[in-house]
């Protein structure tokens, strides 16, 4: 299984410190979710895990090699990344757009293998859009959109599978369908999942690792139940709260009190 880490990730935009140090092992086969205010660092540390920013100081890993020394072909057989918002013509098929995914495995003008067949329709009917392939993405609600580019990133037929926010924009019913296949995509194919998450009662649910950042630098880590105590939340987010624990999976369940007077 691939296996992802970073040692001493120093980022900065300017003047402006983004990454401080960042030490980061992330569990195999797991789902690890980031959490942290606005503008601390989330989703620079995920962007800088996929080589999609090269930090100033300290290194990423994947498979124990120096990311900056591999190919983003190599990168990609090994690690799918689904930005926020992610772009495509509005009237490309959900079909065709998971086959982009399998261009990392291709060379410049060959045509799809029967390998390729069966690892897309493998993608879609791992996200539910079987009965969608024919549709454009224009016609598709938020949700299914998102599957779309889910199926896409699964055609990559990659371990690790990072997503920066995939519920944005989506109402609570669509962000549970998506936080659930997630899940699912964990839990039945074994994909190592990292994802950026704002709602601090879902990653807790959903996590099995949870990463909370301040300031861009890693305040704790570990598993929900560890890591979402009200101290934490009262640091990194200036969050009065209780921590409850919740009645239908015993995960710990934040109630905001008020802001924080520190």
């Amino acid at each position: 299984m691939t296996t992802l880490s970073a040692e001493k990730l120093s980022l900065s935009y300017g003047s402006t410190k983004i990454l401080d140090n960042i030490d980061l092992v992330i569990p195999k086969g797991k789902i690890s979710v980031i959490i942290g205010s606005n503008g601390c660092g989330k989703s620079t540390i995920l962007r800088s895990l996929a080589r999609l920013l090269i930090p100033q100081k300290g290194t990423v890993y994947l498979d124990g090699k120096a990311i900056q020394h591999q190919s983003f072909k190599e990168v990609a057989k090994k690690l799918a990344i689904l930005p926020q918002g992610p772009e495509a013509p509005e009237d490309i098929t959900v079909k065709n757009l998971c086959y982009y995914g399998r261009h990392p495995h291709k060379g410049l003008f060959s045509r799809p293998t029967k390998e390729d067949h069966t690892i897309v329709e493998r993608a879609l009917s791992a996200t539910k859009m079987t009965d969608f392939v024919d549709r454009t993405l224009d016609e598709l609600s938020g949700g299914q959109r998102q599957r779309a580019w889910i199926s896409m990133a699964l055609a990559q037929d990659t371990d690790l599978l990072l997503l920066d926010e995939p519920t944005t924009y989506l109402d609570l019913a669509h962000q549970i369908e998506i936080l659930a296949l997630l899940r699912d995509l964990n839990l039945t194919y074994g994909r190592t999942i990292v994802m950026v998450l704002h709602d601090l009662n879902q990653a807790a649910q959903y996590a099995d690792h949870l990463i909370s950042i301040v300031n861009g630098r890693i305040y704790d880590e570990g598993p929900p139940e560890k890591v979402f105590t009200k101290n934490m939340i009262k640091e990194v987010f200036g969050l009065e709260c209780c921590i409850i624990e919740n009645p239908f999976d015993q995960t710990p369940l934040c109630i905001p009190i008020g802001l924080s007077t520190k």
